[in-house]
């Protein structure tokens, strides 16, 4: 036995692929969308003789060509297969009638990186949706969560969903796609056909991957700025930068592993959070650095900060939380600095009615705690241990792995 991802094990069984003989077959794909042999999604189904006559792309397009947010995907005819393949961020983001039409069976195989945020999520909701309504298969082809098992952050407040948050999820979530299909699949009034195809011995709590398979299988950027299994493991809580005037590293080879700007004022950050909830520093090395992004957020200028590293013998997994981290240096710059113009104010996610850091993190309790000098780390952290504890219970009865 060895790993397996989800489409691994679907190409492998005669008995799947003659369910599939027949079938009108759509596929949801994107660059990180291969077999262990490291074989495009789309064209192993073809050679297997799948149907596929339909593709979607997701944010960042079919072929993660599009680099930052808000910059959308047309449908275009792919040019080797000669089939269409449909934006799913462009002028639609919830499959319309038209999209599911002629359609059997849909096979959604995008590589995730374990964050709400991360809209991939958000399409796979929409489509176990869509499908129940529209009586069309669901197979989801399970996929490695590169950041593992741990919940951190807080959960999304009913009301406040977006694009980067569909659902009442924490933050960090620790579920696989397979797992998240079950999840939203029970709380739908319509329930797709799902089916999700199992990775084969896929371990996330075993070194040196922690959620992906180390030197077993490449890694392979699912989106333009996930660069690499240390992004992942940060975005949960980096993230959080996008809706900030800080650099997350966005213009820089490290995007989403970087907190910087030309004026932050690193060791009184550092130090006042050392002094209060050195915890929350985790276990990740925290190197002072420089950058100069190239594009987005500071062009050109020379920014001060941190590189956050989870890729080093000291790291421990369990006590690194992303979100605590981000969280705490905003509240420490807050005090040391309580003029920083800290809080961007523009449209983010089709959202133009809330500022992005509430969209961000599913509600404005992080901005007001931030913000409120009179609440302590000790609050926050009352709150995102009861996350963590409520959310791990819940989450108990999906987990395949």
């Amino acid at each position: 036995m060895s790993f397996q991802f989800g489409i691994d094990r679907l190409l492998g069984s005669s008995r799947l692929l003659a369910e599939l003989q027949h079938k009108n077959v759509a596929l949801i794909a994107h660059p990180a969308s291969v077999t262990s042999g490291n074989q495009h999604t789309l064209d192993a189904l073809l050679e297997s003789g799948c149907s596929v006559i339909r593709a979607f792309g997701p944010q960042h397009g079919m072929r993660g060509d599009k680099q930052d947010n808000m910059i959308e995907s047309s449908d275009y005819m792919d040019p080797v297969h000669q089939i269409p393949v449909i934006s799913l961020y462009g002028e639609h983001r919830f499959p319309t009638p038209d999209m599911l039409k002629d359609l059997d069976v849909i096979l959604y195989d995008l590589q995730d990186i374990g964050c709400r945020i991360y809209t991939y999520i958000s399409t796979l909701k929409y489509f176990v949706e869509a499908c129940g309504k529209a009586g069309v298969e669901l197979w989801v082809l399970d996929r490695p969560n590169p950041a593992g098992r741990p919940v951190d952050g807080l959960f999304l407040q009913a009301g406040e969903e977006s694009f980067v948050g569909c659902d009442t999820l924490p933050t960090r979530h620790g579920l696989t796609v397979g797992e998240l299909a079950d999840w939203f699949n029970a709380k739908m009034t319509a329930r797709a056909n799902l089916r999700i195809i199992d990775m084969q011995d896929y371990l996330p709590d075993e070194g040196p991957g922690l959620g992906w398979p180390s030197g077993l299988r490449p890694w392979i950027n699912p989106s333009p700025n996930a660069a690499s299994q240390n992004m992942s493991r940060c975005f949960s809580g980096t993230v959080l930068l996008e809706g900030t005037t800080l650099s997350e590293g966005r213009g820089t080879s490290i995007p989403l592993e970087v907190i910087g700007a030309p004026d932050f004022p690193l060791e009184d950050v550092l130090s006042h959070l050392r002094a209060f909830v050195p915890e929350w520093l985790g276990s990740a090395y925290l190197r002072p650095c420089f950058f100069e992004p190239t594009f987005h957020k500071y062009q050109g200028s020379m920014c001060k900060g941190i590189q956050i590293h989870t890729d080093y013998a000291g790291y421990d997994h369990g006590a690194f939380k992303p979100f605590r981290l981000i969280a705490g240096l905003l509240k420490s710059l807050r005090h040391c600095v309580p003029e920083y113009d800290l809080w961007r104010h523009h449209e983010y996610e089709y959202e133009s009615g809330r500022i992005p850091i509430d969209v961000i993190n599913g509600g404005p309790r992080l901005r007001n705690w931030v913000d409120d000098e009179a609440q302590s780390y000790a609050d926050l952290e009352t709150e995102l241990r009861d996350v963590e504890n409520r959310w791990t219970l819940e989450r108990q009865g999906i987990l395949r792995y």
